[in-house]
């Protein structure tokens, strides 16, 4: 299991298991009462972990709401098939299904959240526009629509430069051998190279995430999450654009991953749209600034939903 000293002690009722979907086992922080009004489920992010939403976690359970942030597949303790095709976005859209179907089932909630941040967004935006269970909010940070996504990769010089270590990462077992070189050095300098607040990541912290990138075939599996996504093209395919459900934005503007132009039209595909720019915060928004992060939830996520 992934070190969990990390979890705050004032988290309620902190459950530290592994929840079975999908046909896999997913390493699963749980907090906050056992049976709630309302529940969220956190995604996370490359090459991140569950420990990413540390800040939010305790935050929401504190609220009452029953929160799950587990680790996805192929990080962490989490299951770790092998092969490209594992890590397709229809199988990691399915693994957040089977978790949304165990998450209402367990706390039998009225009200269901998807939040979720860089590769978690990714996924999350695919599971609501597939309305793949049904669900009440969409909470995004830093991570457009696909398609605004897509569209500023075909028009934006400056953002296929940002996107180049994409292509790197497409070369075969190169990446893996750079990312885990001198204990993973690389992963701890890609959170303090990009944070505005590089205090947010003190050395307890980037050693977990390390750690974890350096347990046998992670990754790999972490890496091909981009391979699936650029070599098994089509996965995309047949989705209606269009999520109808409230979505909360929120985005770290000082992103050197991704430039503000992937958010161009976004209103077309998100009718029901809420942005809260954070000026000067990094793409690792959740953990860079969390009293913000966390102040934007609060208010956001206690204005009824529309009915």
């Amino acid at each position: 299991m992934t070190d969990w000293s990390w979890i705050p002690p004032r988290s309620l009722d902190a459950d530290l298991r592994m929840q079975p979907a999908n046909g896999l086992d997913f390493e699963l922080v749980a907090a906050g009462p056992r049976r709630a009004k309302r529940a969220v489920l956190m995604l996370h992010g490359f090459p991140e972990l569950n420990l990413s939403w540390r800040h939010q976690i305790a935050f929401l359970a504190e609220r009452g709401w029953r929160v799950w942030a587990p680790n996805l597949r192929g990080y962490g303790a989490t299951s770790r098939p092998e092969g490209l095709a594992a890590y397709r976005l229809d199988a990691l859209t399915a693994d957040v299904a089977a978790l949304l179907s165990a998450l209402r089932t367990e706390s039998g909630a009225e009200e269901i959240v998807l939040m979720a941040h860089d590769w978690g967004g990714a996924i999350a935006w695919d599971a609501a526009m597939r309305r793949v269970r049904p669900m009440d909010r969409l909470v995004i940070m830093n991570m457009p629509h696909p398609y605004g996504f897509a569209r500023a990769l075909r028009l934006s010089r400056a953002q296929r430069r940002r996107s180049r270590y994409i292509a790197f990462f497409q070369l075969p077992r190169l990446p893996e051998r750079l990312l885990g070189a001198r204990d993973a050095l690389a992963i701890r300098r890609v959170f303090t190279g990009m944070a505005t607040n590089a205090e947010r990541f003190p050395p307890e912290i980037l050693d977990i995430y390390a750690r974890a990138a350096q347990r046998p075939g992670a990754l790999t599996a972490m890496l091909n999450y981009y391979r699936a996504a650029v070599r098994l093209r089509g996965t995309m395919s047949g989705r209606d654009p269009v999520v109808d459900i409230p979505v909360l934005l929120i985005w770290g503007t000082a992103d050197t991953a991704l430039g503000q132009e992937t958010l161009d039209g976004i209103g077309a595909y998100v009718p029901h749209l809420t942005r809260r720019y954070l000026p000067g915060i990094s793409h690792w928004v959740q953990q860079d600034a969390p009293d913000l992060v966390n102040a934007h939830l609060a208010d956001w996520l206690e204005t009824p939903v529309p009915g």
